[in-house]
């Protein structure tokens, strides 16, 4: 049984990544500021991450084999300060935990470290990011990859695309439609929708997260994503369909945001090779 230190357990991502780790045979260590005791987990550890006095590992008795490191604050506004404000505690935690004998960090980033890019992102794509918070999840990669290898600690980024499903719960445009609809809006304020992104369901990343995490033998840069760009106004228009909102788009009402590219995805050879080797 692999045990798996889960980080940001009770967060959006993580209460999905918890029941596939669970029925995947692992030993999952739930870890959150606040812990849903109904998680599906074998140890629950109510803990801030950025305290240097919280001793996690202390408190399960015992060193997992992995971190899946999931935890990240104010994730939707991308220039919030607290992007940098926290960048030295999510790598000295990280670094504590490969000094403590945690041989495997699986940790979760963004398509936001690449910057301005279009086409296709790949492992080798170079990173110039135009956000606060591509800027530390890029510095945190960078930082992890040149100093895990020192504790014999394998590294696997876990590069993260445009997520939907679950959206009463996010702070995604999918759960402010849902919401804008719920109080009685019949319209909504949007950009020109042309940016293709890479969409994946909720359950897909979980899924997909889950299996990298459950295998070691493919490290570095790994897409977790569709592989298919789909047009945002598409992709929403859809979401309003499949839900039945009264709800219309007001097209061209803010403006793109500068630093995303008219079409972007990922590459996902990594990750389909993965879960092609889990299904053997």
């Amino acid at each position: 049984m692999k045990s798996i230190l889960v980080t940001g357990s009770n967060g959006y991502i993580g209460r999905h990544v918890l029941p596939v780790l669970a029925k995947a045979g692992a030993q999952v260590v739930a870890v959150d500021r606040t812990i849903d005791e109904s998680a599906d987990a074998d140890v629950r550890v109510a803990a801030d991450i950025f305290d240097g006095d919280a001793n996690i590992l202390e408190a399960i008795g015992f060193v997992p084999d992995a971190c899946l490191h999931l935890a990240w604050r104010n994730g939707f506004d991308h220039n919030d300060p607290s992007h940098m404000n926290d960048l030295s505690a999510h790598f000295s935690f990280l670094m504590d935990l490969a000094q403590a004998g945690v041989k495997q960090v699986a940790a979760m980033g963004s398509m936001h470290e690449v910057g301005y890019w279009e086409g296709a992102i790949t492992s080798e794509t170079p990173c110039n990011p135009q956000s606060l918070y591509g800027i530390a999840k890029n510095a945190l990669r960078e930082s992890l990859s040149v100093e895990l290898p020192k504790l014999g600690t394998i590294l696997q980024w876990i590069r993260g695309y445009y997520i939907y499903g679950d959206d009463e719960n996010a702070q995604s445009i999918f759960g402010k439609l849902l919401r804008a609809a719920k109080e009685g809006n019949t319209s909504f304020p949007f950009t020109s929708g042309k940016n293709k992104y890479d969409f994946l369901p909720i359950d897909e990343l979980a899924r997909q997260i889950a299996a990298v995490v459950m295998q070691d033998e493919v490290t570095g840069i790994i897409n977790c994503c569709s592989g298919n760009p789909v047009s945002l106004a598409d992709q929403v228009e859809e979401f309003i369909r499949l839900h039945d909102l009264d709800i219309a788009l007001e097209y061209g009402v803010f403006p793109d945001r500068p630093y995303d590219s008219p079409g972007v995805w990922g590459d996902a050879t990594s990750i389909n090779a993965i879960l092609s080797a889990l299904s053997k």
